[in-house]
């Protein structure tokens, strides 16, 4: 009876190692691989990793090397696909951490591949090497797992330089911004208009020439003016008036002063002058001409 006693709290510390070591997240068959271009597959530099042994030496990277690290996910004893899986960097200087996700299989299988493109600007000019630590977790009970694996060193060729990336914008006061506008609208030089509002005046005496060889007959203009004097009136004054806005319009007004009139002006034309052409079309129908 004494002897199970003593026996059985050895046997609950066993038990409990036992349980502890079956829910806890590791790796097996690890290995990091320094693949140079040009290499042929399987070539490169191979180191074998363990869980909670780091290596003794750096890992070097080229700039034209690409690492390969390659494992196998284990939950406890068995084989397993955790939910995260990373490569973690750690600068020692500035703290700056940078996970690689690893790509893992059903059977536990894992793999990713790092080569100067992915790494940060910090890591790439750090002088020191880096820590890597491979870190496994997943849903349930099983401890996750971290820990250092190596160091890496990055080494740069000194004939490519590095292209260091601007600083990103924070939300600060900014120098005073000064605008340039595009100048107002002008008008075309004064020569012009005065060349087309001349071949305008120079025309008018052949309209009035043609007007009364086609038998105008401006006798008719009093009783045009008796029949419907105020259709006549508006409709020669709103022509005028056009004209006097088209006017304005080149010298001072912009076109939210144009429209409106011209809009009023127009619907004063229309209005008197289908009276006038009625007027004018009851003559014809007389016989006056």
């Amino acid at each position: 009876m004494r002897f199970i006693h003593s026996f059985l709290p050895s046997l609950l510390i066993s038990g409990a190692w036992v349980v502890s070591a079956a829910s806890s997240w590791s790796f097996d068959d690890a290995t990091v691989t320094i693949q140079s271009k040009g290499a042929g597959v399987g070539a490169g530099a191979k180191e074998k990793l363990s869980p909670g042994n780091a290596l003794s030496k750096s890992v070097s990277l080229g700039a034209t090397d690409t690492l390969k690290l390659l494992l196998t996910a284990t939950d406890g004893k068995k084989a397993k696909r955790p939910h995260q899986a990373f490569l973690t960097l750690t600068d020692p200087t500035t703290g700056l951490e940078e996970s690689f996700v690893l790509s893992v299989k059903d059977n536990g299988k894992g793999k990713v591949d790092l080569t100067h493109k992915d790494l940060p600007i910090q890591f790439l000019t750090s002088s020191n090497p880096i820590p890597a630590s491979i870190v496994i977790g997943s849903f349930g009970s099983s401890t996750p797992y971290k820990s250092k694996v190596f160091d890496l060193s990055v080494t740069r060729d000194p004939n490519i330089p590095l292209a260091i990336p601007q600083k990103p914008v924070r939300y600060a006061s900014e120098q005073e911004i000064h605008h340039i506008f595009h100048a107002d609208p002008r008008s075309p030089p004064k020569i012009i208009t005065l060349v087309f509002a001349a071949a305008v005046i120079g025309a008018l005496p052949i309209l009035l020439g043609v007007w009364a060889t086609l038998g105008g007959n401006a006798n008719h203009l009093g009783k045009a003016l008796g029949s419907a004097p105020i259709s006549h009136t508006l409709f020669f004054g709103s022509i005028l008036a056009m004209e006097g806005i088209f006017f304005l319009y080149y010298t001072s007004w912009n076109l939210f002063q144009t429209l409106p009139a011209a809009a009023v002006v127009g619907s004063v034309a229309f209005l008197s002058g289908s009276r006038a052409l009625s007027e004018v079309q009851e003559r014809r129908l007389a016989g006056l001409r």
